[in-house]
């Protein structure tokens, strides 16, 4: 009965706010989350701590079949992601992570081995999937496809701050650098490319506020789920 779940995805490129966005409206909605990105972040991570990162797509693609993830709250709301046992929250989030997230994400047989975790995700009542091919690969038939996207050097600021305010040192320059390197990689992949699907709701969130940008997508939900859900 999956197929009578709402799907609402959000996708965009890094430093988008995506994946703020999807949590807010998740938690408004009183629906499942999927952070898609933490998966391929986990995929990378878990091949890089196994010394895996240069060998074959199978067998990274294995790591990714092996591996145990579990997507926790605490008591004050926050976010725990557990790799093997092990909290990796906040090195999930660091730039090198979303590296090897980007190196790991192209490999057809790692997406493979992912479609079926991030499928699982679709439950009752409802599931926000963030990322950057939900609406267009994953969950095609979604009934509201976000894609929220905005300027590169918008999406630099906002990535050194929030990293500043977690402690992690790293050059505005370094990221405006990074953020350009991944838009490239992430469009030009030949498998699952980043791209708004062909009817997709477009975002600018350059000059909105987060809260802005939430009450957008939370009207545009509303109007799409009226007969089902409000």
């Amino acid at each position: 009965m999956t197929e009578a779940v709402p799907v609402l995805t959000i996708d965009g490129p890094s430093g988008s706010g995506k994946g703020t966005i999807a949590r807010r409206v998740a938690q408004a909605l009183g629906w499942h989350l999927l952070d898609s990105g933490a998966l391929y972040r986990l995929v990378g991570l878990a091949a890089a701590r196994r010394g895996k990162s240069a060998v074959a797509p199978s067998e990274i693609a294995a790591i990714a079949r092996g591996i145990a993830i579990q997507f926790l709250m605490d008591e004050a709301g926050n976010e725990r992601i557990l790799l093997d046992g092990e909290d990796v929250s906040r090195e999930l989030r660091t730039e090198e992570c979303g590296r090897l997230a980007s190196a790991v994400a192209v490999m057809p047989e790692v997406r493979d081995a992912l479609q079926g975790v991030q499928l699982g995700f679709r439950r009752f009542p409802g599931l926000v999937a963030d990322g950057r091919d939900m609406g267009t690969h994953v969950f095609p038939y979604a009934q509201l496809k976000v894609y929220l996207t905005a300027s590169a050097g918008e999406r630099a600021k906002r990535r050194h701050k929030q990293l500043k305010g977690k402690g992690i040192g790293v050059s505005l320059a370094a990221l405006s650098r990074d953020i350009e390197d991944r838009d490239r990689r992430d469009s030009e992949r030949s498998v699952a490319p980043l791209r708004p699907a062909a009817d997709a709701r477009l975002l600018d969130s350059s000059k909105l506020t987060i809260d802005e940008v939430t009450r957008t997508v939370l009207e545009w939900a509303r109007d799409t789920y009226a007969a089902k859900q409000f």
